[in-house]
């Protein structure tokens, strides 16, 4: 008979579940979307309840497609990380998600950094500087802005760690998960207690923390009954969506350098040791026992290729395929414009929450192609920025693995080799990012394969895409410019973003 595993994603705008059978082939999938409430610039949040909806829908949805539901074996969990989910002792949610892409923090982030005796001092307890998207800082700002509803704490968690308790009434997250807190010491791969005592945060409001492929409870009786699951369908540990995508690309050791081109653009590797951290680059434990995942986080990536589309989207309608069209029309290079994909803010290469997003270079002789392509140009200069980075933390970068929904356009892959100069390869299983992951972790925790590294050896290359040689020289002069564009425009963006606030706080007459 055959088997399955389902892997469940919480993602940004959409869950996603897949159903993957003993052989790594997924036989079925289904999406369902929810909203992102932004009641201010900057801020970003989302109502947990609507992450469980999506879930079921798109569970009953896989389910009614598989020959036998009853086959299922296991399920895996991934989800958007750094998200805030407070429940009162009654387990209810107090307050809307608090979202990574959320900038609202960034005060608070520098508070923690001070309490923690500076920068030096915070690498020392979490191998991590306080990024605005992390938990941490989130909880400060309730604690300031939101004291009644902080008072109700007692429980936080992550999103996907939200539908695991929905899914079995347990309280826990993963080693991977738990890194984008700002909370959790990295290194040692459990929470930080010297840091959780000078912020004053109750320990007991964390979740247990496990490794990705160990089994965290099982469905709960009523709802395998009502799903058809058999009973006791085990749950298992997963991961943060920024590690698990890379594990999905085979990503789980020094060599491969992965390049996921979502909502937001990552840059990762894995190492079989915690690198001595600089604040650089982001540092989250593996998804495997003594594994760790170096990576960079750009806020916007295939999300600017999406803004632009609603924007233009206002005046005419522009599918996807018109958008990619008008990309591949204008020259390399954009004819000299050259685009910042800060919309959020930065993560990486900049930590920068009044970060802006700009076109410099604009003239009379640009037009909507050169927009378009810019835009996606812009995005891939910053990943190859990012690039330089890991290499220069000392990953090896052999190889460009590529994943995320935007490389499912071709152009996209060809684009991303000729900004990097560097073949681009796909594996099997990629295109799916974090819900594939899952599943590989889950499929180490049902005994499918003995190791994660068995599970990755699995994956197989699906494309190669080269690089167009010819563009190395224009492409490396793009590089040159575009890297000290936001040294120069930084100051602007902060000022920028200071008269913004100060309008927003004048009263309404």
């Amino acid at each position: 008979m055959e088997r399955y595993l389902l892997g469940i994603d919480i993602g940004t705008s959409a869950c996603k579940v897949i159903a993957v059978d003993s052989h790594g082939h997924v036989v079925a999938k289904a999406l369902a979307g929810y909203p992102i409430v932004s009641l201010q610039p900057g801020w970003a949040e989302q109502d947990p309840e609507d992450w469980w909806q999506a879930t079921v829908k798109a569970v009953r949805e896989v389910l009614a497609a598989l020959p036998d539901r009853r086959a299922v074996g296991g399920i895996g969990l991934s989800g958007q990380m750094h998200g805030l989910s407070v429940l009162d002792h009654n387990d209810r949610v107090i307050r809307p998600a608090i979202l990574w892409c959320d900038q609202r923090a960034a005060p608070q982030c520098a508070e923690i950094t001070a309490r923690a005796g500076g920068l030096k001092g915070l690498l020392e307890l979490i191998q991590n500087r306080m990024l605005p998207g992390f938990t941490a800082g989130k909880l400060l700002w309730m604690r300031e802005h939101e004291p009644d509803l902080f008072a109700r704490i007692r429980r936080m968690l992550n999103p996907k760690d939200y539908l695991r308790h929905r899914l079995t009434g347990e309280h826990i997250t993963d080693v991977s998960d738990a890194s984008g807190t700002g909370l959790f010491n990295v290194r040692e791969r459990t929470w930080s207690q010297p840091l959780l005592s000078l912020l004053d945060l109750s320990p007991s409001w964390l979740p247990s923390v496990v490794e990705s492929t160990e089994r965290t409870g099982f469905v709960r009786a009523e709802l395998a009954e009502a799903w058809g699951l058999p009973a006791a369908t085990p749950v298992f540990g997963g991961g943060g969506d920024s590690v698990i995508q890379t594990t999905s690309m085979g990503v789980i050791d020094s060599g491969p350098l992965g390049v996921t081109i979502g909502t937001a653009g990552i840059v990762a590797g894995g190492m079989r040791a915690c690198p001595v951290p600089t604040g650089a680059l982001q540092i989250s434990c593996g998804n495997a026992p003594g594994r760790w995942h170096v990576m960079g986080v750009t806020l916007s990536a295939g999300g600017a290729f999406e803004w632009l589309r609603g924007a233009l989207r206002e005046i005419g309608s522009l599918e996807f395929s018109k958008m990619i069209e008008l990309a591949r029309s204008a020259a390399p290079g954009a004819n000299g414009l050259l685009f910042l994909p800060y919309l959020l803010g930065e993560r990486c290469p900049h930590v920068a929450a009044d970060g802006r997003a700009a076109w410099i270079g604009l003239t009379t002789l640009h037009g909507t192609t050169h927009l378009v392509r810019s835009v996606m140009e812009g995005v891939l200069l910053n990943v190859r920025t990012i690039a330089a980075l890991c290499e220069a933390s000392g990953l090896a970068c052999d190889e460009v693995r590529a994943s995320g929904g935007a490389t499912a356009e071709p152009f996209w892959l060809s684009l991303l080799a000729d900004v990097l100069q560097r073949e681009v390869t796909t594996v099997t299983g990629a295109a799916e990012g974090g819900a594939y992951g899952a599943v590989l972790a889950a499929g180490v925790g049902s005994q499918w394969w003995s190791s994660l590294d068995e599970a990755v050896g699995t994956l197989r290359i699906t494309e190669r895409v080269s690089p167009d040689t010819t563009l190395g020289p224009l492409y490396q002069a793009r590089f040159n410019t575009f890297r000290t564009l936001y040294d120069t425009l930084g100051p602007v963006f902060a000022q920028i973003a200071a008269e913004a606030a100060a309008v927003a706080r004048q009263p309404i007459i």
